[in-house]
């Protein structure tokens, strides 16, 4: 049986066109099922297609396609932010703006509320006089 050891990393370096995996000599890593009795027994790998003047490599072929899925994935998850990017941008751009808007209407609020605070000051103002002045005629 082949070295149970993965001195492949899982690395672009051993996956090739028409995605077979190549071994360390670049050669086609054939598809191989472990034969000798034990709990591996029937199991499938790929390894060097020299055996058994092997190159080191070996990967069990239920990595191998959770490592394709993972790389599927990946590139999905890619395509996704690169396909959000441009509507980050275009929030970020209406963001700005309403945040512009909101500063404007806070201040356009407090200019109310001091034109409001004055005229009812001279509302006030008015009313004591208009007060004082029925006092005075009243005396």
């Amino acid at each position: 049986m082949a070295s149970q050891n993965s001195s492949g990393s899982g690395s672009s370096q051993n996956t090739g066109p028409g995605n077979h995996l190549y071994c360390y000599h670049n050669e086609i890593a054939p598809l191989r099922v472990v034969r000798f009795q034990g709990p591996k027994m029937g199991k499938r790998f790929y390894g060097c297609s020299f055996w058994p003047r092997t190159c080191g490599f070996f990967r069990w072929a239920d990595e191998v396609n959770d490592e394709r899925e993972m790389r599927f994935l990946l590139l999905e998850k890619y395509t996704k932010i690169a396909e959000l990017e441009p509507e980050i941008d275009m929030l970020q751009l209406k963001l700005k703006e309403v945040e512009k808007r909101n500063a404007e209407l806070e201040d356009l609020v407090h200019e109310v509320g001091i034109e409001c605070t004055e005229r009812r000051l001279i509302m006030e103002s008015a009313s004591a006089d208009k007060k004082m002045g029925f006092y005075l005629a009243a005396s």
